[in-house]
């Protein structure tokens, strides 16, 4: 579907920032809660778990606060993902200096949607600057198949936009692809939207593939696209197509794009589909029903399958009816990533068989 390069070391190479969720157990909501489960995560990392867990390289590019706990944990648990990990650490210097984000999520449960809080005040990950970094080692001496950046990593600093700026052209010069899911945020753009317009649409001139839901594409890039969310989800694929079309004008550059298709019906029970773009070609999955434990990285997980995908060199259709497949995974589960135990229990999914495999 998309030439990679043959040579590299690493089948993804991923920028991000990582932090900590907590989540209240038993689908209480956070506030009257004093239980929960701490789990390490980021959207980004989310992405390349499906990759990781399914035996390809994935190596994280992050920043670390020194000697923390928190860090330690963060990096025992990307270790548990079969990823490599480098970069900096930063003194914490005084109570009030770095530390890792906080994400405060309950799950949700029946006509009680999830709620989502982010605590990212003093987050080390702001600092991310490539000179912490050798971008000719990693992307040249050793190289990358797939570079995966996040809106949510290149506009959550004026060092961290230079820094998804500067990665992109390094491994881009390298032979690497270049993967951008939009995810807008935005808190995240308030007072910088022309700074951030110029880097986002920067970014995905050089992408050889483009993510993102209908808002995504209309606040980052400023294509016209489908009312945002909503019921009947399904009846707006033409114009989620139509939409894809202006931005395969815009960006002809890139090969490969998608948006997913998200319609709840309750915390537990959601319509799920996709959309992705190949050529002439358009691969489409109807929304179909999925049951939700924990929705949380279900857009990522879709996105990580439909890498997967693209890494095996699989077909656009077959890479698509993946990404939907991991994307549902990851709503059965309590992390916010799916963790294939193997492709089959993936195309289990596609095929809607939950027969128990003894």
């Amino acid at each position: 579907m998309i030439e990679l390069r043959k040579d590299a070391k690493h089948a993804m190479v991923i920028p991000t920032s990582m932090g900590i969720r907590l989540t209240p157990v038993d689908n209480q909501p956070f506030h009257c809660s004093d239980t929960f489960k701490m789990t390490a995560s980021s959207a980004e990392s989310n992405v390349g778990s499906v990759s990781s867990f399914l035996g390809l390289p994935v190596k994280i590019l992050t920043a670390f606060v020194k000697d923390s706990p928190v860090a330690r944990f963060i990096k025992d648990d990307l270790g548990r993902r079969h990823m490599t990990f480098e970069g900096p650490e930063f003194e914490q210097e005084t109570p009030w200096g770095d530390r890792h984000q906080i994400n405060m999520a309950d799950s949700g449960w029946g006509s009680r949607g999830p709620r989502v809080q982010n605590d990212r005040a003093g987050e080390v990950g702001r600092k991310l600057n490539v000179k912490d970094f050798d971008l000719e080692r990693i992307f040249g001496d050793e190289g990358a198949q797939v570079v995966h950046l996040s809106g949510l990593i290149a506009a959550l600093s004026e060092e961290t936009s230079q820094f998804c700026l500067e990665i992109a052209r390094s491994a881009k010069k390298h032979g690497a692809r270049i993967s951008f899911d939009l995810n807008h945020r935005a808190s995240f753009w308030r007072g910088r939207e022309e700074e951030l317009s110029a880097a986002f649409k920067e970014i995905a001139s050089l992408s050889d593939i483009l993510i993102g839901n209908e808002e995504d594409f209309q606040l980052c890039l400023d294509i016209e696209g489908p009312e945002a969310g909503g019921k009947d989800i399904g009846a707006k694929i033409d114009g989620f197509k139509e939409m894809i079309g202006r931005v395969k004008k815009e960006y002809s550059g890139a090969t490969l794009f998608a948006t997913t298709l998200r319609e709840v019906e309750s915390a537990n029970l959601h319509m799920w589909g996709a959309i992705v773009s190949h050529g002439d070609d358009f691969c489409v999955v109807e929304p179909r029903e999925i049951g939700v434990l924990d929705r949380i990285g279900g857009g990522d997980g879709f996105v990580g399958g439909l890498l997967y995908g693209v890494l095996k060199g699989w077909s656009a259709e077959k890479s698509t009816q993946f990404g939907w497949a991991t994307g549902a995974l990851a709503a059965t589960m309590l992390t916010d990533y799916a963790q294939p135990a193997d492709e089959d229990q993936v195309w289990s999914i596609w095929q809607g068989n939950a027969r128990v495999k003894r």
